[in-house]
């Protein structure tokens, strides 16, 4: 089992063009079903220990995974029993399904066992399950989903369609989950859409999810990640490679002995009408590790390392400033207005977060020639993008290359975009972030960042990074004042 850390994230269409190309090297699906029926096996080994497991087998490809993961565990004496939504539908699934010689047991029937293998539906699901548990007039029982009867065909299962005493599939799903003591979903638990990370059920939150061969945007994009549990990657001898790539932990320069104040980088950051916004964002820029801060408005207090200055047109002059934040605590009148357009002249690298993106129009950020940063939260991106029916990871592509800026599309499930596409997915943002302030606390990190001269696109993901780490550190309950101070605690650990 692999960390996820920056792995490639490939779509359902992805990963089966990945596996295409190494079929036609002369791979067969039956060969890379065993690859991934092993992996799957070796992982459930060494977490069942002497526990009993029950492995739900859909249709599909993913329940071949998991009928050749039971052939093999049975064969490690580990105590496996097999319960199946319906016959296998595909070859490759029919041949494992025959390489497992012991009884399956119908969903609707099975009886919950410590340990607990979800390999009914993987990679590709497009419909409710709880939809399709009865079969309609004029449609096949197997499209439709339906239960099983445990008498009827050579092997012992037949379809029939769920009465009104029986339970739906996602009952069952549930029901196994809570009484097992680790629930472990096959490359996805049942039920959530691929690629656009939507829940199509609301199924069980499961312990563990063993990615197949890469990792998928539902195991990251919310809401279907917060289903995942623990994610963990399978190698299953797929060659994968994707401009979208987990969120990992940033090479950052530290100080050396020729290093002084400004080769750390200087960041001014704007106030507006709400000083506190702006004091939080210089704050998180100073603990992030910039060498030099500068708070351009009205503002005073402490701390009394942040060198605090009138706003005017010779401040923003001053061509050691290596990035320019702008838009925390703005406001919107007609002061914000003129400073957001002096910012705009000034020439340095800009972070452009807050208020001063409901000013904005992407087709004027496109006009400039330094690298900028947009850190908007979803309605922000609304007001500046447009609403959209498309999944995060492709709006926050599209807004970038529609920007030419650097895209921090925000929330639990931040996703970093390029112009050029490339695209970096953050994972498992902790809940307690969602309190006033952070976003500036986030908007000064990156300033940090971009003024050590970083690359923008790193900039912003480490940024993310220190940000996430930060809130890691604190548990819950904290303020925002509180993350600007544990930046330093997630700087020093790299």
């Amino acid at each position: 089992m692999i960390g996820i850390e920056g792995q490639p994230v490939l779509t359902a269409a992805e990963m089966r063009a990945a596996e295409n190309a190494l079929i036609t090297t002369g791979v067969s699906v039956d060969a890379l079903m065993e690859r991934a029926g092993t992996a799957i096996a070796g992982a459930v080994r060494r977490l069942a220990g002497a526990n009993e497991v029950l492995i739900l087998c859909g249709p599909g490809n993913n329940g071949g995974d998991g009928y050749v993961a039971a052939r093999l565990l049975a064969k490690l004496g580990v105590p496996v029993r097999v319960a199946a939504l319906s016959e296998p539908k595909t070859d490759a699934a029919k041949s494992a399904r025959a390489g497992w010689l012991g009884p399956v047991e119908t969903l609707a029937m099975a009886k919950p066992a410590p340990i607990l293998v979800d390999a009914l539906f993987g990679t590709g699901l497009t419909r409710p399950l709880d939809a399709s548990t009865t079969p309609t007039p004029n449609r096949s029982p197997a499209d439709a989903g339906a239960q099983l009867n445990p008498e009827g065909s050579p092997s012992g299962l037949s379809w029939a369609p769920a009465s009104a005493g029986e339970r739906s599939v996602v009952e069952c799903l549930h029901s196994l989950a809570n009484a097992a003591q680790l629930s472990i979903a096959v490359d996805l638990p049942s039920g959530l859409a691929t690629d656009t990370g939507e829940a199509l059920i609301t199924p069980p939150v499961f312990n563990l999810t063993l990615a197949l061969g890469a990792v998928k945007p539902a195991h990251l994009l919310q809401p279907a990640a917060r289903y995942c549990g623990e994610l963990r990657l399978l190698d299953i001898g797929v060659p994968t490679a994707s401009q979208a790539e987990v969120l990992k932990v940033p090479s950052l320069p530290s100080p050396g002995p020729d290093s002084h104040k400004y080769t750390r980088g200087m960041v001014a950051i704007i106030a507006g009408t709400m000083s506190g916004a702006s004091d939080l964002a210089a704050l998180a820029a100073m603990r992030a590790g910039a060498g030099y801060v500068t708070l351009l408005g009205e503002s005073q207090g402490p701390p009394h390392a942040l060198v605090r200055a009138p706003f005017s047109d010779h401040a923003l002059a001053n061509d050691r400033i290596g990035a320019l934040v702008i838009g925390p605590g703005l406001g919107r009148d007609d002061t914000a207005k003129a400073r957001l357009e002096a910012a705009l002249n000034a020439g340095h690298p800009l972070i452009i977060d807050g208020d001063a993106l409901r000013l904005l129009d992407p087709d004027r950020i496109k006009t400039l020639d330094v690298p900028v940063i947009l850190t908007p939260h979803a309605g922000e991106f609304d007001a500046l993008f447009g609403k959209s029916e498309a999944d995060k990871i492709t709006r926050a592509r599209d807004a970038a290359t529609r920007a030419n800026a650097i895209v921090v599309f925000k929330g639990a499930d931040t996703v970093i975009a390029a112009p050029d596409g490339r695209v970096r997915i953050g994972q498992g943002a902790s809940d307690w972030l969602s309190t006033a302030g952070t976003g500036d606390v986030l908007a000064g990190a990156i300033g940090a960042m971009l003024a050590a001269k970083i690359d923008p696109l790193d900039a912003a993901c480490a940024g993310v990074w220190l940000h996430g780490d930060a809130a890691r550190r604190l548990g819950p309950a904290f303020i925002a004042d509180d993350l600007a101070e544990a930046l330093r605690s997630a700087r020093a650990s790299l």
